[in-house]
């Protein structure tokens, strides 16, 4: 066993949480400067283009997430594979997952890119903004394949605790990003810039690169998964279980997904300027979200390989610690937030005094319940990885569908409120959620699930493939 197994299976709990987590909070970071890059550079151009934007990044998301479940399925059976020291079922998990996702995301990438026109029109966006919105969704849409490859690759390196190379190449194509972005927006020289659809083709190009560089490091193996070609023959006995896994998840994650479209319908209602607010104040949300979901990841995989190696007792401190650290560090950063909300507004959209206001708004309403998302995201992170999916989707179906969504409409349909009731509902949900989540955590029944039991199938597909290679 590598030092760093021993640290997540049997060292100190902070340290392993850190050691994981700090890496992937700075991935996070740097994924994040896609859309930070896109909107600061977007903002320059109008309300009309940021709302053009905002209004279809959710619709994109619901298609991503859509698909997502197999990849968290993949990545939560190679964290219980590793701790349970299994390493050909964790290279057997990882080619039938790059399989799967790769297919899934074609049919949805090709869907997503026909209804794109209907999606806009369900929306009722306003005439402005239309245009922009179809022309960054098509792009958005012929992208999805490659944010699918990058992402099962980033899940199933995060799931064996190898978080240094995608680190790497994230650093690499956000750098590039940087430097695409304003040239493919704004042009330069006789290149003439493509406005709010230059952003998505800045991101398509850094994305397709990422996933490339992500299956050539799989292709060769030396970071801990090694795949080779043969292994892409569909095994349909792993797939009906990953199926079976991760449909949870991506009902789950399509739920989180439907709600913001949900909430963009009440948004785009109110007009261009608050659609405008709503992105901004969006992005300021993702910005604060970045070291919660950083440490929600490392808990997922802690989680996952003590529950691969039958550490309940420590699967269950690491939860508990990583929920009291969300809890106080959210909460500490919606105190600045509340103090400096018109100037984090005005970075994305300087010259329209109008959306600076009313996301300010937003930003003040919300932000004291932050560490309620710290503890929720620490507690669905465990869920998932102990394999118990089904609680998960439950969370996000409370959440979008019982308490955000209708508390959003009654406060901004039926009170003095206006378009601050939606402000309000993301407050109210934050802190019901969290309290919802942390009873269901402390009743314990998440700690019977195993799922590296013996599984004959897959231990005879690996068998010959050794066989097969000492032939040789």
């Amino acid at each position: 066993m590598t030092p760093s197994g021993q640290l997540f299976l049997q060292g100190s709990i902070a340290k392993a949480l850190l050691k994981l987590g700090i890496p992937i909070v700075l991935i996070n970071i740097l994924q994040s400067a896609y859309q930070l890059t896109d909107a600061f550079w977007v903002g320059r151009l109008g309300a009309a283009q940021v709302a053009a934007v905002s209004i279809s990044m959710p619709v994109t998301f619901l298609v991503i997430a859509i698909g997502s479940g197999f990849a968290m399925a993949g990545a939560i059976l190679s964290a219980q594979y590793m701790g349970a020291g299994q390493q050909d079922k964790v290279n057997h998990v990882a080619a039938q997952t790059v399989l799967m996702v790769t297919l899934v995301a074609l049919l949805l990438g090709l869907l997503g890119y026909a209804l794109s026109p209907y999606f806009l029109t369900l929306l009722g966006v306003e005439a402005a903004v239309y245009s922009d919105a179809l022309k960054f969704m098509h792009v958005s849409f012929i992208g999805v394949i490659f944010v699918f490859i990058y992402a099962m690759f980033q899940s199933l390196m995060r799931g064996i605790g190898q978080t240094k190379v995608p680190l790497i190449i994230v650093s690499t194509t956000v750098l590039l990003n940087f430097i695409l972005d304003p040239l493919f927006i704004f042009g330069y020289g006789r290149f003439e810039g493509l406005g709010v659809m230059g952003a998505a083709l800045a991101t398509l190009v850094t994305q397709s690169l990422a996933a490339l560089a992500g299956i050539i490091i799989f292709l060769r193996g030396r970071h801990g998964i090694q795949l080779q070609l043969k292994s892409f023959y569909p095994d349909w006995h792993y797939i009906k279980r990953a199926f079976f896994l991760g449909a949870p998840g991506s009902i789950e994650l399509s739920t989180r997904a439907f709600g913001l479209i949900i909430m963009s319908f009440l948004v785009a209602s109110f007009g261009t300027t608050t659609i405008a607010a709503y992105g901004v104040g969006s992005n300021i949300l993702q910005m604060v979200m970045i070291p919660a979901m950083g440490l929600s990841m490392a808990v997922s995989t802690l989680v996952g390989q003590n529950m691969g190696a039958g550490n309940i007792k420590r699967a269950e401190q690491i939860t508990k610690l990583a929920s009291v650290w969300g809890l106080l560090g959210l909460s500490c950063v919606g105190a600045i937030a509340y103090l400096y909300a018109d100037s984090l507004v005005a970075f994305f959209i300087p010259d329209d005094n109008d959306v600076i206001t009313k996301g300010a708004q937003f930003v003040q309403v919300m932000c004291l319940s932050w560490g309620g998302i710290g503890v929720q995201l620490c507690i669905v992170a465990a869920f998932r990885a102990s394999g118990n999916m089904l609680n998960a989707m439950v969370i996000a179906l409370l959440s979008q569908c019982v308490v955000q969504f209708p508390a959003a409409y009654i406060l901004s349909n039926h009170t003095e409120l206006g378009d601050q009731g939606i402000w309000y509902s993301f407050a109210i949900t934050n802190i019901t959620i969290a309290l919802i989540a942390f009873a269901w955590f402390m009743r314990g029944s998440w700690k019977k699930t195993k799922l590296t039991k013996e599984d004959k199938h897959i231990v005879q597909v690996t068998r010959e493939t050794l066989i097969e290679e000492g032939a040789r």
